[in-house]
């Protein structure tokens, strides 16, 4: 099912795995990727798309907090229906809607089911790309640590917008992710470049792969989809002086830099900051941390 935010979804189909068009030279710039990506198809986990079919089977018993929980758990999915309910809204309105519960009461199940059917998967969409895989495999696991450990921070703040905060976290590396379903060749070349040269900095190697920094794709993708304006504004990580924003960023980065384990030289650096950001010492911000990991 393609994000258009112009026109009505249609229902997804299974994608044959001989007819993936993986891209394997990079578009030109920032526009060619963002047209690339306005239309483009996005799979989701097999276990999303096996549970809304069970849960299409029974849908006069079916209720928004049960479909919130299965799209929840995957953040392509959570994409891909927050961006349909913005693109049904006139232009120029603007909405609290930011969580996957309250998007799809707004929508409405029936209207859910009809617009989105079967839903293309990742591990067929991928089948032929074991490294592209599991290299996204081992992203969303990091996405999800990341949007824990972003709730954790804000719940420790006392912060208002505990939802949104831990969303912006759990959808922070979704432009990567897309790169993994549509250009795996290109991405798997990163991830090989700074594996050879751990020094080198990620958004030198993506502008050197991609010709930008994706980054700026989220970031442009976002407000084309026109999702939630206070989601957009808390995942743009130009902005560190506001606290919210750190607090995505930190959670993020703790993410990535314990992804392999507690050993990375860059984590006493992130629980500096994060010491900073929860008015605490290095010390009690450190047991924090471990505390609310979630388990493997």
């Amino acid at each position: 099912m393609a994000i258009q935010p112009s026109t009505p979804q249609m229902p997804g189909a299974d994608v044959p795995e001989a007819h993936v068009p993986y891209l394997v030279e990079s578009l030109r710039d920032l526009d060619a990727w963002t047209r690339y990506f306005k239309s483009a198809e996005i799979p989701v986990l097999s276990s999303t798309s096996r549970r809304l079919e069970a849960l299409r089977g029974d849908e006069d018993n079916v209720d928004a907090n049960m479909l919130g929980e299965v799209i929840d758990r995957d953040p392509l999915m959570t994409l891909k229906l927050m961006a349909h309910v913005a693109s049904k809204r006139r232009p120029g309105v603007v909405t609290e809607t930011e969580s996957v519960t309250t998007s799809l009461v707004m929508m409405g199940i029936s209207p859910f089911f009809t617009n989105f059917g079967l839903q293309p998967t990742l591990q067929k969409w991928l089948a032929d790309q074991p490294r592209a895989l599991r290299g996204l495999a081992n992203l969303m696991r990091r996405a999800e640590r990341a949007a824990y450990f972003a709730q954790g921070f804000a719940v420790h703040r006392g912060d208002t917008d505990v939802g949104v905060i831990r969303l912006a976290a759990f959808l922070y590396d979704f432009a990567e992710m897309l790169m993994w379903c549509h250009a795996p060749t290109l991405q798997q070349h990163i991830v090989e470049l700074q594996r050879a040269d751990p020094t080198l900095r990620t958004a030198a190697v993506q502008r050197s792969v991609f010709n930008i920094e994706l980054d700026d794709l989220r970031q442009t993708l976002m407000k084309l989809w026109r999702l939630p304006e206070l989601l957009v504004r808390i995942s743009d990580n130009r902005h560190p002086e506001q606290a919210i924003v750190r607090n995505v960023v930190l959670a993020v980065r703790l993410a990535r830099h314990t992804a392999d384990g507690w050993d990375n030289p860059a984590i006493p650096d992130d629980i500096e900051e994060i010491a900073q950001l929860l008015n605490a010492t290095p010390r009690v911000a450190l047991a924090f941390v471990r505390k609310i990991d979630p388990p493997a």
